[in-house]
């Protein structure tokens, strides 16, 4: 074998072993991917009952039902335009009420329920996934400087009684029983 054919040889190699990672981390990648999607999005596009997606967008009031058995849970999401009803078995963060900013990650069963596996809830007055901000502003139920910063009342240091400090409560939250 002369010297360019040898050269020739191990760049062929080279591109197939090349070649070879590209396409083990677009698989891997492809695997990992999550696309988010608003109500009215996700049911107008057909998307694979076997395939992970994330929905957003506010928890619809008088919507939440706890399951008889256990920690199932039952909302719905809604962007204004369109609901979405999903069931999560599982804990619900703290911040998670009706009315609220959400985030949930699952898959939507052949009957239109979205079971979700992960369910996010906005942490502060200001903080909304941008994902959800989009679908909010196309459905037209976006109010632009609508939140506003919180800000946390503290009593007066005698009024946690028996000692105790007095408790930080945000606006819009009873205080603390505890």
């Amino acid at each position: 074998m002369t010297r360019k054919q040898q050269r020739l040889g191990l760049l062929a190699l080279g591109m197939a072993a090349l070649g070879g990672a590209t396409a083990l981390v677009l698989v891997a990648f492809s695997d990992n991917l999550v696309f988010f999607y608003s109500p009215s999005e996700l049911k107008t596009k057909a998307v694979a009952s076997d395939r992970r997606v994330r929905i957003g967008g506010l928890v619809e009031m008088d919507s939440l039902a706890r399951g008889p058995d256990g920690p199932r849970v039952l909302f719905r999401v809604t962007d204004g335009a369109t609901n979405l009803a999903v069931v999560y078995d599982g804990v619900l963060p703290d911040l998670f009420r009706e009315g609220q900013g959400v985030v949930a990650e699952g898959k939507l069963r052949a009957d239109g329920v979205f079971a979700a596996t992960t369910v996010l809830a906005k942490h502060d007055e200001n903080y909304m996934p941008s994902e959800v901000v989009q679908a909010l502003k196309q459905s037209g139920h976006w109010q632009e400087g609508g939140g506003t910063k919180a800000a946390v009342a503290v009593a007066p240091a005698n009024a946690g009684g028996q000692g105790f400090p007095a408790q930080a409560t945000a606006p819009g939250f009873p205080p603390s029983r505890e």
